[in-house]
């Protein structure tokens, strides 16, 4: 599990080397994928927030008030939203979850997006050939705002700052997964309530 200090001192020298990280496109990226329902397609289409630019079919965002509405759609969607980073070696180890998470639930409504953390330099070098070569199907997009404390909290205030990290979420339901996940099957045990509303 990778951790992002609290002090801002620290924060600011991170961010400096987090503007060094890269990953690969999927296909699709960015834009609302076919898998989704109609009515929730048409609904994302007009609130889909608008990156400033992609990198490879990876949209790519500047600041976390961009991406933002991501987490606040209100729909009868279940949203999970995982932070991750090529360089971080248990997101790594997870990903093929979200990728099961995304396959298991196509064409029902379930949206997987997964934000990239890695250094913004890297996009490109790093960030774009990972999604390509894994040829990953769920939604990816790059985040470039390193000014962490200041916007952690808006995801979760029970999120110390370590990635990889999830949330979840549907309506007014969420869930915050604060470590990484061992399987399919814990995922699923958490978004699973969400997405057939048997809440527990």
């Amino acid at each position: 599990m990778e951790v992002f200090t609290r002090p801002m001192p620290v924060i600011c020298g991170f961010a400096l080397i987090l503007f060094s990280c890269n990953a690969a496109p999927a296909t699709g990226q960015g834009q609302p994928s076919a898998k989704t329902p109609e009515s929730t397609q048409q609904d994302e289409v007009a609130r889909w927030p608008k990156p400033v630019t992609t990198i490879q079919g990876i949209p790519v965002y500047e600041e976390f008030s961009q991406v933002e509405p991501f987490f606040h759609f209100d729909n009868d969607t279940t949203y999970v939203i995982n932070f991750w980073a090529t360089w971080c070696k248990p997101c790594v180890e997870e990903l093929p979850y979200f990728e099961e998470l995304t396959a298991a639930y196509e064409g029902q409504k379930v949206r997987v997006i997964l934000i990239s953390l890695d250094f913004p330099r890297q996009f490109e070098s790093k960030l774009a050939p990972f999604v390509r070569e894994r040829e990953m199907q769920s939604e990816v997009i790059a985040l470039a705002d390193g000014r962490y404390n200041d916007w952690i909290d808006k995801v979760s205030t029970e999120w110390t700052g370590a990635i990889p990290a999830t949330y979840v979420y549907k309506g007014e339901e969420s869930r915050f997964i604060g470590n990484s996940v061992k399987s399919m099957a814990e995922l699923e045990a958490v978004a699973n309530p969400l997405i057939t509303g048997n809440k527990r």
